[in-house]
């Protein structure tokens, strides 16, 4: 049998690919579970698993190519089939992929051994274009796939244009179309510009940040939280991790504490459906991570039930995979409130925007030396900026108010 393997549909809202590479070639014999080449989509890079063990008769988008959800990869010659049914297979294929060329009387099959006409495109009064040489199937193909004809040089008899050049000039042009980032020098008003394609990741994050601002009503509050003997609890503590290989940031710890107080205020761990307000009653929190191809949000699950260690070890692995494009979807599901950490860029306060539908983002900033009053003295302490967004039609004023009062005792007296 031969088998058609059809791009899958694995939910999130993919509907394409880019076929960053094959492993494998026409003619190559595979075995099932082996995998095929690697596939971009908006979410990560993976490897798709061939479904089944034989021969690679035909690889339908090369390395740079889109594929649509539905649309078919490779053309597989199953085990223990013969030469003969592959042929057959693939000369249906070719008949049936052959345009309609009917008429009222009936479907009239063109004769492949009669020259076709040679036609002249329409043309201004003394401009004269170069003759066609093709027959109305292969016009007809040609305006499907919106190919010009006249930047096609025939490989047929006497330069005749066949099904196959229309083919491969419509996988040439999405190609050049798809294959990264294109810099063309223009001029605007003003001088030089370049234009780079929205696409992949920047795209994915862009149509969701419309979407949740577009969506919830976001207020900001802004606070300052005291971390002084947070940080020297870390660097207590960071020598011993390192020695296991986990690099200890104050993110774990705020994770850890953003998970405990959301359990004191579960309308900051919801979202909202239609006439409902759904209070989740699991504590998973995703972490924004900044990556060459855009913003990737990875989610350590059931965080209040981590101690810090698990937390560092997990944020340490999903950012790693998220960088590297190779994390698994199941990472980047599930998770009930989010945290975007900028101090690491030397930002302060932020105003971030809700990962939707969740109800609520923690934005993290610098942590800043600065005098505070403290038992009546001025003392220097290190002080952590912190920024919550929060969907209004969901959280009011004082409950966001009420959660980060919570959530900065918890800081303060690095209780986790």
């Amino acid at each position: 049998m031969v088998y058609e393997f059809k791009f899958p549909d694995v939910g999130e809202g993919i509907h394409e690919g880019e076929i960053v590479k094959w492993f494998v070639k026409e003619g190559d014999k595979i075995k099932a579970d082996e995998p095929l080449g690697e596939i971009e989509t908006d979410k990560a890079i993976v490897e798709m698993p061939s479904p089944k063990s034989g021969k690679i008769l035909k690889i339908h988008v090369q390395a740079g190519g889109i594929i649509h959800v539905g649309e078919t990869m490779v053309t597989i010659l199953e085990e223990h089939e013969t030469e003969a049914d592959a042929k057959k297979h693939m000369e249906a294929k070719e008949k049936k992929d052959v345009p309609y060329t009917g008429s009222v009387v009936g479907f009239l099959e063109e004769a492949k051994d009669v020259k076709p006409i040679a036609v002249k495109k329409e043309s201004k009064p003394i401009m004269q274009e170069k003759s066609i040489l093709a027959t109305p199937a292969v016009r007809n193909l040609a305006k499907q796939l919106n190919v010009d004809l006249n930047a096609i040089k025939g490989t047929g008899a006497e330069g005749i244009i066949t099904i196959e050049d229309v083919q491969k000039a419509a996988s040439s042009v999405k190609k050049d179309e798809s294959a990264g980032i294109k810099i063309t020098k223009k001029y605007d008003f003003f001088g030089y510009i370049d234009r780079v394609p929205l696409h992949g990741v920047k795209k994915a994050v862009a149509n969701k940040m419309a979407e949740s601002i577009f969506t919830a009503v976001q207020l900001t509050n802004m606070h300052e939280a005291d971390v002084s003997e947070l940080a020297a609890l870390r660097e207590k503590e960071k020598a011993a991790y390192e020695k296991e290989g986990i690099k200890l940031t104050f993110l774990p710890y705020i994770v850890k504490a953003v998970a405990l107080c959301l359990k004191e205020h579960p309308y900051l761990n919801a979202s909202l459906e239609e006439e409902e307000i759904v209070l989740k009653k699991y504590y998973n929190i995703g972490i924004a991570v900044d990556t060459e191809d855009g913003l990737i949000v990875p989610v350590v699950k059931g965080a209040d039930a981590k101690d810090i260690k698990a937390i560092a070890k997990d944020i340490d692995k999903l950012a790693n995979d998220a960088r590297n494009r190779k994390i698994n979807l199941m990472d980047l599901r599930g998770s009930s409130f989010s945290v975007s950490n900028l101090g690491s860029v030397g930002v302060e306060f932020f105003t971030p925007i809700i990962n939707y539908p969740e109800s609520a983002i923690l934005g993290v900033g610098r942590i800043i030396e600065k005098p505070v009053v403290k038992s009546g003295k001025i003392e220097i302490r290190k002080m952590l900026p912190l920024s919550l967004t929060y969907d209004h039609r969901i959280v009011d004023g004082a409950q966001a108010a009420r959660f980060m009062m919570d959530l900065m005792e918890r800081l303060q007296l690095c209780e986790f």
